[in-house]
Order: structure tokens, then sequence, then C-alpha cells
């Protein structure tokens, strides 16, 4: 068994402006069948059926679901399988997508999850509660493979110094400045950090910011946007 990971981008899709490309998120105003004709391409390329791919109805909290079908949509920021040829698909455009693959001994991969890492999310401890359940049904945190993919980086993530403090006292790292000396929040720091502080040693960082790549949909760069996506899914050999 093999766990796999794929990151989406724009680019390819149906969308009309202003989802302009693939955009997989069915929340944001989008035409429903461009959204469907995406997401149906997405299942094609990861070799899987549309009904393979698992979503959640993400509310920036640290709940972690579950799953071993695509039937129900929960209400979580984090999902988690055991089950091969089940597509963890989790969304974004500034937020962290966390991709997680724990294996046994041998290097088999026993089970996968996904993680939705926003500045509330990171703050309360979503990405440490998914790491915790897949130890539970999967493997331990020393043989878990973490993928951290692109998110927008600390230069474009400028906030209030008053939730700078409060994303900083739960995650210390997370803490940042921009150029100029406005704080500001790094939310792929605040991941890696809780990550090795878990005992997860092999790790991967996506170095891009979705601000300043415009393959990427970004939020707080564009307002009324898509979503990419983080994929993660167990392959039987």
């Amino acid at each position: 068994m093999r766990a796999r990971f794929l990151l989406t981008d724009r680019r390819d899709g149906v969308s009309a402006p202003p989802y302009d490309g693939c955009n997989l998120a069915s929340h944001v105003g989008d035409d429903p069948h461009s959204v469907a004709a995406n997401r149906q391409r997405l299942a094609e390329t990861l070799g899987l059926a549309p009904g393979q791919l698992a979503f959640m109805d993400q509310v920036h909290g640290p709940t972690v679901a579950v799953v071993e079908d695509a039937d129900a949509t929960p209400e979580a920021d984090a999902l988690i399988t055991t089950r091969p040829g089940l597509g963890l698909v989790v969304l974004v455009a500034d937020c962290v997508p966390v991709l997680l693959a724990a294996t046994d001994a041998a290097g088999r991969a026993r089970g996968v999850a996904v993680a939705h890492a926003g500045r509330r999310g990171l703050a309360l401890g979503v990405v440490p509660e998914a790491l915790a359940a897949l130890t539970e049904h999967a493997a331990q945190p020393e043989r878990t493979v973490a993928r951290i993919g692109p998110a927008v980086c600390a230069r474009c993530y400028e906030v209030p110094e008053e939730m700078a403090a409060e994303v900083g006292a739960a995650v210390p790292a997370a803490r940042a400045r921009t150029p100029t000396g406005a704080p500001a929040l790094d939310l792929r720091a605040g991941v890696l950090a809780q990550l090795r502080a878990a005992g997860v040693t092999d790790i991967e960082v996506d170095p891009r910011c979705t601000r300043e790549t415009p393959q990427l949909y970004s939020y707080r760069r564009d307002g009324l946007t898509g979503r990419f996506a983080g994929v993660a899914w167990l392959h039987s050999d």
C-alpha cells in the first residue's frame, strides 16, 4: 500500500471568471455544473471516480472526522481514512493544506489524513488533533510523512497586533513581521513547528505564496475567488 499526495492549482478547469480555472469549491458562488466538471477532472487525474472523493464542510476549527466513504460531508477541518481508493480533499485559498500519511515499519502506508489550517484552526490545534487521530488509527508520528502545501506567506499576511498576539500565544512560531515591520502571521511556520513538536521528521514544505502565485487561488488577493485542493489517498500496489 502506498500513500499518494496531490496539490491542484487553478489551471485546466472549466469555471468562468472570477473563478476561472479549476475551482473545486461548491460554496463560493461558482456554477455547480462547472464545479462538478472540475471535480470529475480531479477524480480522473487520481484514477478514481467522483464518488471516491471525500470533502468536508470546513469551519476553521479543530474537529477531525474519520471517513470510510464519500457519502457524507462532515463539518470538520481534518479527514482521516484507512480505506484504499478514497481520496481525502482539503480546499484552500490562503490557508495551509496539510497532507499526512502514516506508515508501518516496512514503509507501507496504513492511513492518510488532510487538514485545513487557517489562523483559527492553527491556534485551536487542528494539525495536532489530526496527527493524534491518525496515530490512533494507523501509526506513530515518527513514521508519519507530512507535506505542507502553499499558503499565504508572512510578507503578505499582515494582521492587527492583537490577532498576532492571540495566535502567537497558542503557536509562537506563527508570529511574524512583514518587511515593513508590521505584525503578521506565518501559518506554515506554525504548522511546521506543531508537526516537529509531535515527533514528525519527514516533512516537506511547498514554498509558494498563494497571494504571489497567479496559478493559485488567493482570497486575500482576489476576494471573490475559487479554491484549489490538497488530496491524499491510499493506493493498492
